[in-house]
């Protein structure tokens, strides 16, 4: 590795603050990580040169010297890989040996590689529920209380797994921490491989006694009731999330969350789209013709609303502040209302001859099939 750029390897300018080189260093570190490319040697190599290259970059006193003489070789042409010794890397050797650097990179964790501290606290599992809402529940909110099936803390145990009056022991083959290390010698250095306890499988802990209870797993499931506040102006799509309310979590995590997938009832008669509701409603002839006040369904209740004269088929009026409730706000949408207007059918004599004598008071003449026998007929039924 002398002479060669440590931050063109991390893909970083030469001027690059701390923050840049750890940030980098992560994501190569992430992508390079032996864990997530087993029996790549490419990939080996690689976060070797990583890693090497962090080492330098991130002591301000190694990386002045390295700016200052563009070198690696700072023991003096040392035992190792270009000057490093392998086995030197936290102490410990090897990839197992960059654990110091991982866990304060990526806040203790391992940054979630494979075999990096199984017992430590984990998130319980998310829970989804579908709940339908009647229309008018949707528009101005309501209270619903749901029945889900979802693990909780063994009361028996609390949680521990082990039978009741009795704790669990501290692995004696890891020491609980829930790791085995493997040290192994190559040409290249000492290096130490990561694995889960094979004795406690990962927990640290032994139980000797389980619970009775649960059988160990320290949960039981259970059906569980909880109730749901739902804001007015919901609609389908929307996921409400009920902190808290998932999986438990182990190893003293916390617990996970339940999302509310709504879907809502379609309405007979509203039609919704956003905030807005849409609704058909008919006239007479008569009314359309000459004016009227009439009733508007609305989700509210039946509102009155004056026609003007003269309306035409397909004519849409607004309803202000009508619609649906914005979420979590005092506004509301509009309600727009489209007039259908009904052409008689089944005509008697009377209403017959009314619309003639309207038609020749408008100066417009009958011509329709037969016009002569039918006029004729119509007019000597009145004689």
């Amino acid at each position: 590795m002398a002479n060669k750029d440590y931050y063109e390897i991390l893909g970083i300018q030469k001027g690059a603050s701390d923050e840049e080189i750890k940030k980098a260093f992560r994501k190569m570190a992430l992508k390079y990580h032996p864990d997530r490319n087993p029996d790549n040697k490419e990939a080996e190599e690689k976060f070797k040169e990583i890693n090497e290259a962090y080492q330098v970059l991130s002591d301000p006193n190694k990386r002045s010297q390295y700016d200052q003489f563009g070198t690696t070789d700072f023991n003096g042409g040392a035992g190792g890989f270009g000057g490093f010794d392998f086995s030197g890397f936290g102490g410990s050797g090897g990839f197992g040996g960059f654990s110091d650097i991982f866990e304060n990179i990526f806040g203790g964790g391992g940054g979630g590689f494979s075999g990096r501290r199984p017992n430590a606290p984990q998130r319980g599992d998310d829970l989804e529920y579908t709940l339908r809402l009647k229309f008018e529940e949707a528009i101005f909110g309501v209270e619903k209380e749901i029945s889900i099936d979802k693990k909780e803390k063994c009361e028996k145990c609390n949680g521990t797994g082990a039978k009741e009056g009795t704790s669990p022991e501290t692995c004696d083959k890891c020491g609980g921490s829930g790791q085995m290390r493997v040290q192994r010698n190559t040409p290249l250095g000492s290096f130490v491989s990561v694995t889960t306890c094979d004795k406690c499988g990962g927990t640290g802990k032994i139980i000797k006694e389980k619970c009775v209870h649960c059988g160990g797993n320290g949960t039981v499931r259970r059906r569980k009731k909880i109730k749901i506040n739902i804001p007015a102006g919901v609609d389908t799509g929307n996921v409400l999330p009920i902190r808290g309310q998932g999986e438990p979590g182990k190893n003293g995590g916390p617990s996970g969350d339940l999302y509310i997938n709504i879907m809502v009832e379609p309405h007979p008669n509203f039609k919704r789209e956003g905030i807005n509701i849409y609704i058909d409603t008919h006239i007479s002839f008569g009314k359309a013709a000459l004016g009227a006040e009439i009733k508007v369904p609305t989700v509210d209740g039946p509102v009155k609303y004056k026609v003007p004269a003269g309306t035409q088929p397909g004519t849409v009026f607004r309803l202000k502040g009508k619609g649906v409730p914005r979420i979590n706000s005092k506004s509301r949408g509009d309600q727009y209302v489209k007039v259908i207007v009904d052409v008689p059918k089944d005509l008697n004599d009377g209403q017959k001859k009314a619309i003639l004598d309207f038609m020749e008071a408008s100066g417009e003449k009958f011509e329709g099939d037969k016009k002569e026998s039918f006029v004729d007929k119509l007019k000597n039924s009145f004689k």
